[in-house]
C-alpha cells in the first residue's frame, strides 16, 4: 500500500534571518579547515573508506531538511573529491530516520520570484552534482521526500532500506518541485505515476514499490544499507577510473540524445577507450586469465 506522510517545513538554523536569505543563497560559504587541508562542515560528514568517499547529510534535529548552506557544503565536497585521483566514487546519505525530509520551508518561504528569477534559485543544488565525472551512489533510508527525493534522483545509482519512503508533497505547499521532480521522477516511474504523486502530494513510494518501479536498483536491511552501498561503491571504484567516467557519461546522454545520435555518441567513447593503459591491462587480463590491475589512465 502506498503510504500518506506530511510534509512539514524545517528552519535552517546555521542561516541569517529570512530577510537575508536571498544573498545567503547566492553567496559561497566560507568552510573552517582543519589541519591536512580537509574543510571541516557544519552539516555533512565526510570520509573515506579506501578508494570511496562517504558525505553524510548531518541535519539530526531537522531531518536533514535541504537548504543553502547544506548545498554548499556538499557541492564543496563534491568538488574536492571528484577531483581527487584517490577516490573512484561517492556515496551519499543520511540517517536512518532520513535521507532528506524536504527543503528547509522557512528558507525560502518568504522569496520573491524576480529575485529567485535573476539569483537562479535552486541552481546551486543541482550545479556540482551535474559536473561530477565520477559515480554517486545515494544510500537511502527513511524519508526521501520533496527535495530529499530529488536529492537523491540527482544520483547514478539508488539503493534503499526497506523502510525508506519517497515521494513530492510540494503541491501541498502550493508550489511544484523545483529541482528535478517533475522530470527525473517521470523518467524513472512513467508519467502517469509520476503525475499521481506529483499532483495529489500524498501519494508516496516505498522502498519495495520504488524498487518495483525502477526508481532503486536494490533494497536492504536498515542496518545493512551503509555496508551494502560502500561495496557497490568500491566495485566501482576499483575499475579503470577513465572507462568508468566515459560509461558513466554515456548513460547520461541516452536521456538526451535521439537513438541515432546516442549510438554515435556512445561508439566514440568506446573507440576513444583504446586509446587507455585500463584498455590495453584489462583485455591482457583476460587473454592471459588473471585479475587486471588497472592504474586509471
Amino acid at each position: 500500500m502506498f503510504r500518506t506522510l506530511a510534509f512539514k517545513p524545517f528552519s535552517c538554523q546555521a542561516l541569517p534571518a529570512l530577510s537575508a536569505t536571498r544573498s545567503v543563497l547566492r553567496a559561497p560559504t566560507a568552510f573552517r579547515y582543519v589541519s591536512g587541508g580537509s574543510p571541516s562542515y557544519s552539516m555533512i560528514k565526510t570520509e573515506t573508506q579506501g578508494r570511496v568517499a562517504v558525505i553524510t547529510l548531518n541535519r539530526p534535529k531537522a531531518l536533514n531538511a535541504l537548504c543553502g548552506e547544506l548545498f554548499h557544503e556538499i557541492n564543496d565536497a563534491l568538488s574536492r573529491f571528484d577531483g581527487d585521483d584517490n577516490i573512484g566514487a561517492v556515496v551519499l546519505t543520511g540517517s536512518e530516520r532520513a535521507f532528506a525530509a524536504g527543503a528547509d520551508i522557512k528558507e525560502m518561504k518568504d522569496t520573491e520570484f524576480i529575485d529567485n528569477y535573476k539569483n537562479n534559485f535552486l541552481g546551486h543544488w543541482v550545479e556540482q552534482i551535474g559536473r561530477m565525472r565520477k559515480p554517486i551512489i545515494a544510500a537511502v533510508n527513511g524519508y526521501a521526500l520533496g527535495g530529499g527525493c530529488e536529492l537523491a534522483m540527482m544520483c547514478d545509482i539508488i539503493y534503499a532500506g526497506e523502510k525508506a519512503v519517497f515521494g513530492q508533497p510540494e503541491i501541498n505547499l502550493g508550489t511544484i518541485p523545483g529541482a528535478g521532480g517533475t522530470q527525473r521522477l517521470t523518467r524513472a516511474v512513467g508519467k502517469s505515476k509520476a503525475m499521481e504523486m506529483i499532483l495529489t502530494g500524498t501519494v508516496n513510494l516505498t522502498a519495495s514499490e520504488a524498487q518495483t518501479y525502477g526508481l532503486v536498483s536494490a533494497v536492504f536491511p536498515p542496518e545493512k544499507l551503509i555496508e551494502e552501498t560502500i561495496k557497490t561503491a568500491a566495485k566501482i571504484a576499483s575499475k579503470g577510473a577513465v572507462s568508468v567516467q566515459m560509461a558513466k557519461e554515456a548513460v547520461n546522454q541516452a536521456y538526451e540524445l535521439n537513438l541515432s545520435s546516442g549510438l554515435h555518441f556512445e561508439r566514440r567513447l568506446f573507440q576513444a577507450t583504446f586509446g587507455t593503459k585500463d584498455q590495453k591491462e584489462g583485455m591482457a587480463a583476460f587473454s592471459e586469465k588473471r585479475k587486471p590491475n588497472f592504474v586509471h589512465k
